[in-house]
């Protein structure tokens, strides 16, 4: 993994590999300025007198899970064709996980127990008419992907000399934008024809079959009115099946087929009817990401999902969040993909509740005010040398903090995790 280099002002400098960051703490030309992620400051080195080469981060915004790559581009000219060969280098993978779902069912919550004592204890009408929102307002579980996205690409530019920013915003059309001539049939029948609909299908159900549930096969398109009897190519009307069950369905109904599973054909109709949440929440957030990025005044770049695993299959490169970013946009072929990937995990601030409550909303226990004990606070990274006792060991990890002093400490995986 790479480390992050500041010179002596706190300016990015190129990130260099581990062994080169040992020998320079060896040798007293730098010091640590981070834990993680690993980050040292040259004492001897500015800016102004160093080669910085452009490095370019890329985002691809997910719903649970951001995939974010810090690569460098390498480009070349095929000497046979003349054409321009953008190869990229991976400098440093990350995964950034929101806690969106946390903070809606929350707020979920919440509702329900002032709904329950506001119609309980007093009656008083809702009040929905004095309140406005403004221009561009998004829930506060969808905010929270744009903020913390946003918080880690602020912080990855003051770490990396970042020229250049690429996202994912799905409903631009790659194809359109090279060639905007392209039209009727050459257009349907593109580089990129079937991509967009297949990852949408594979996300909407699962990845699987839906009249075997098998897993880690070949998946075709299937019908589930057959075209043969007037049915459309419209994504509701369209599910993924392996290839032993789509022969053997051949040109059926679909309730004509399931006539014997009453449970999975009532299943696939509701599901088919339903809306792809996470895609729902992603398309929601796309726009102000893009916004928030473009104030950065960097270039940024756009692709679209069927572009990116387009790019993934030509180049042979397995699916992954931080992967799916390192593939976006224009991408000839990658090199030093093959690396450990830092985990981002949002945990919150903690807070503002200060009353435990009932399954009926009532109270039935108070917090304390203070955020703090004995100088620790909830959240914090601590390592425990407990000498006697059962518990007698080395713990770290993150404290969760008692008024009474015993604390508790959650210890991590093996792997670095980097808390926001």
């Amino acid at each position: 993994m790479a480390v992050f280099v500041l010179d002596k002002r706190k300016k990015p400098l190129m990130p260099c590999s581990e062994k080169r960051a040992r020998l320079l703490l060896e040798r007293g030309r730098a010091r640590v300025h981070r834990m993680v992620p690993f980050t040292i400051r040259l004492v001897d080195r500015l800016q102004e007198h160093s080669v910085l080469q452009p490095l370019r981060l890329k985002v691809a915004p997910g719903s649970k899970t951001t995939g974010i790559s810090l690569v460098r581009e390498k480009e070349s000219v095929d000497a046979d064709t003349g054409e321009v060969i953008r190869k990229l280098v991976v400098v440093m993978l990350l995964e950034l996980q929101h806690r969106g779902h946390a903070i809606r069912d929350a707020l979920t919550s919440r509702r329900s127990h002032r709904r329950f004592r506001r119609n309980q204890l007093r009656y008083r009408p809702a009040r929905f008419d004095n309140r406005t929102k403004p221009a561009g307002w998004l829930a506060p579980s969808l905010q929270h992907r744009v903020d913390t996205t946003m918080a880690c690409v602020s912080r990855l530019q003051r770490w990396a000399p970042v020229v250049a920013l690429s996202t994912l915003l799905h409903r631009f059309d790659t194809q359109a934008l090279q060639n905007p001539e392209i039209s009727g049939a050459e257009y349907q029948h593109g580089t990129l024809f079937g991509y967009e609909v297949r990852e949408y299908l594979l996300e909407k159900w699962g990845r699987k079959c839906v009249y075997c549930d098998a897993e880690h096969t070949p998946l075709t398109i299937d019908h589930i009115h057959p075209k043969s009897k007037g049915g459309s190519d419209r994504v509701s009307n369209l599910t993924l099946a392996c290839v032993p069950c789509n022969q053997h369905k051949n040109n059926q109904d679909v309730r004509e087929y399931l006539a014997r599973d009453p449970k999975r054909l009532a299943r696939i109709e509701a599901q088919r009817k339903a809306p792809l949440r996470d895609a729902a929440a992603v398309n929601a957030t796309r726009w102000a990401l893009f916004r928030r990025l473009k104030d950065t005044g960097l270039d940024v770049e756009v692709g679209t999902g069927g572009r990116t695993k387009w790019n993934r299959k030509r180049i042979h490169v397995p699916k992954a969040h931080c992967l799916d970013a390192a593939c976006v946009g224009h991408v000839d072929g990658m090199e030093n993909w093959q690396q450990p990937v830092l985990s981002i995990k949002a945990t919150g601030r903690g807070s503002y509740q200060r009353t435990r409550l009932t399954k009926h909303g009532f109270p039935r226990g108070y917090l304390m005010r203070s955020k703090s004990v004995f100088g620790f606070q909830t959240g914090d990274r601590v390592k425990a040398v407990v000498t006697t006792g059962k518990k007698a060991g080395t713990y770290l990890g993150r404290v969760a903090i008692r008024a009474s002093g015993s604390f508790n400490i959650q210890t991590v995986p093996r792997h670095f995790k980097w808390v926001a």
